[in-house]
């Protein structure tokens, strides 16, 4: 079974998205080849935003601040209900760009055999895991070559990805197919390349979809209201 993902490194329900089907997989006995694809929530954001996670956040819904704590208090305990450990307060503004082209990287380097072929996905659990709960800017690219060959890749072909624009067009190319699939957030999963699922779901509709990917695609979408939202370019469904 082959799962590719959609999602983003900054992307709070993704984190969440990503130990539920973990959580199902390993629930249900399946076994399957997990591919991390890129997209980007706000490909024109900065790291060197001087606003606070929770200012960005309320100003993008006009809600102001206070609102901002509130989505993030709330998300950071759907999060522990996984075992996750968010610092909300700590995250860095960071454009994920640079954070995508290294997991493309990871992945041509995996199907090559010049490192193992789970390189990517540990890759992608250590971004995460550096922008939600160790409050390291991904966006820097001292930071992702630390994080980069901490998980095994090869410094100087980190260091050639960082200071060039190679994948940025599969960066991009990723993005387009999610939109063409009828995704508009993230996380996004397509099983077997047949069974769609949107939003990050209880761990029981996860293991649905794995029983069922066989036929067209079919796409289960978040609810409107709940825990079990995306992220998407206007914001996350907090």
């Amino acid at each position: 079974m082959r799962i590719d993902v959609w999602s983003d490194v900054v992307c709070p329900w993704c984190y969440i998205g990503k130990r539920r089907l973990e959580q199902a997989l390993a629930e249900s006995g399946d076994t399957a080849e997990i591919v991390w694809h890129s997209f980007q929530l706000d490909p024109s954001s900065t790291n060197d935003d001087p606003r606070d996670l929770a200012t960005r956040l309320g100003e993008k819904y006009g809600r102001g601040r206070e609102w901002g704590l509130q989505a993030n208090a709330h998300v950071t305990e759907v999060a522990a209900e996984v075992g996750l450990e968010y610092h909300l307060d700590q995250a860095k503004p960071v454009n994920t760009v640079d954070a995508h082209r290294l997991l493309h990287l990871a992945h041509d380097l995996g199907a090559s055999g010049e490192v193992p072929a789970d390189t990517q996905g540990r890759l992608k659990e250590r971004l995460l895991k550096a922008y939600f709960t160790d409050g390291l800017p991904v966006g820097d690219h001292a930071t992702l070559t630390e994080l980069a060959t901490e998980v095994g890749l090869p410094a100087d072909r980190v260091r050639e990805v960082l200071a060039g624009t190679t994948y940025t067009e599969e960066v991009a190319a990723d993005q387009a197919q999610a939109l063409a699939y009828g995704a508009n957030g993230v996380p996004f999963f397509v099983i077997d390349e047949k069974y769609g699922v949107s939003g990050a779901h209880p761990v029981e509709v996860f293991k649905e979809a794995l029983s069922r990917a066989r036929g067209p695609v079919t796409l289960i979408t978040a609810p409107a209201a709940g825990d079990d939202a995306t992220c998407g370019p206007d914001g996350c469904a907090l």
